[in-house]
């Protein structure tokens, strides 16, 4: 078996294995490692499968609109139906507050590239007839952003990182991050020990740990998040619907209409439910229920499949840590995606790789230093 790498990536959910695929693309050795079972089986496969550019920070507008690309043309590229949906996305407003925020966006995300403007109450209606007209101001709508199957694109670049040669140790878990004279030489696991210059951590929600074992502590810390499907009813709703009102219970709610039918929903709990824990709470589904219902009327006839749980690996400002480690060379960063790995972790990875390869484009350089792990954390990312 062999033992010498270009690159170890630790972790095979939304980022891991869209960098370990672009970086066997480029021509590097790559060794991908993961304590559990497959790819995506950590916070991947608990997230309901939106795809938009439609962020506060520009560093994220850049890689999402890249993924988008990536997404939009699989099928056609690749020939597998990840069942993308360009169906847009659309951030309400029901209050002088939010349409105040949404509209001071559009500066910074128009100048970023993303198609996106202000539609009044009538053409949002217009757009989405089914939202509750009353005190609707209007809202903001990209329709470049999508949807597909978390599942289904994950195991499709996974096909593609072992098509270019990436190797994937599953069922096996770091122990350390082996470390000589302020370099990374490796890993060591529960079976086995690699070799290679360069580490990235890519552990999602259990990024922190990994981190200590250079002695860093990462600000990442995990909050979970519930979602949930309906059953499958006939089209009637176009974009995914994003409410970011706060109340006591919640700061947003968000949901889409599959093409299958379905409806998958899911909304930022208030307070954040801190830990590891991913069982279903009692209180997600009536918060959720109300919220959608007073948004639009219609779904209150809609009977839930089942709901679940996942984690969110947050930052203290809301935006992911990528880069070189300042303490230990060779050690990247790539933690702290805050719910949003699924959809940037395809046009990350491709960044990844340009960083490994020290051939970086000026876009990558304004995305690093967006993104820097070694920023000063001030203030909240205004869409998270």
């Amino acid at each position: 078996m062999k033992q010498t790498y270009d690159v170890i990536v630790v972790g095979a959910g939304s980022v891991g294995v869209p960098a370990a695929w672009a970086m066997a693309r480029s021509g590097l050795e790559v060794l991908v490692v993961d304590k559990l079972a497959s790819p995506g089986q950590g916070s991947n496969k608990t997230a309901i499968g939106g795809i938009r550019a439609t962020h506060s920070e520009p560093a994220k507008i850049r890689v999402c609109r890249r993924s988008l690309e990536i997404a939009s043309t699989w099928h056609e590229t690749y020939g597998d139906d990840i069942e993308w949906r360009m169906g847009g996305y659309s951030f309400v407003s029901y209050g002088e507050r939010e349409a105040a925020i949404l509209k001071d966006l559009l500066a910074v995300q128009q100048a970023s590239g993303l198609n996106i403007d202000w539609y009044d109450r009538d053409e949002l209606l217009n757009l989405i007839p089914a939202l509750n007209p009353t005190n609707l101001l209007g809202g903001t709508f990209s329709p470049e952003d999508g949807q597909c199957s978390p599942l289904l694109f994950g195991h499709a670049m996974y096909q593609q990182a072992l098509k270019e040669g990436t190797e994937f140790r599953f069922h096996e878990s770091v122990a350390d991050i082996d470390v000589h004279d302020g370099r990374v030489c490796g890993i060591t696991t529960d079976r086995a020990q690699y070799s290679a210059p360069i580490v990235i951590n890519a552990a999602g929600g259990w990024a922190s740990e990994i981190g200590r074992m250079v002695g860093m502590e990462h600000p990442v810390i995990p909050d979970s998040h519930e979602g949930g499907v309906t059953e499958p009813v006939a089209p009637f709703l176009g974009p995914m619907v994003v409410d970011i009102r706060p109340s006591p219970t919640a700061d947003n709610c968000y949901f889409f209409q599959l093409a299958t039918g379905q409806v998958l929903f899911s909304l930022t709990p208030k307070p954040l439910i801190i830990g590891f824990d991913c069982h279903e709470t009692g209180d997600f589904l009536p918060t959720v229920s109300k919220r959608m219902i007073a948004l639009v009327p219609r779904l209150a006839n809609l009977r839930v499949r089942r709901t679940w749980r996942g984690l969110y690996p947050m930052t203290p400002d809301g935006a992911p840590l990528v880069g070189w480690s300042e303490e230990v060379r060779g050690y990247l960063m790539a933690v702290g995606l805050c719910g949003h790995g699924f959809m940037l972790g395809p046009g990350l990875g491709e960044v990844l790789d340009r960083v490994v390869r020290d051939d970086l484009t000026e876009d990558d350089r304004a995305i690093l230093a967006g993104l820097s792990p070694n920023r000063t954390f001030e203030g909240q990312a205004a869409l998270k």
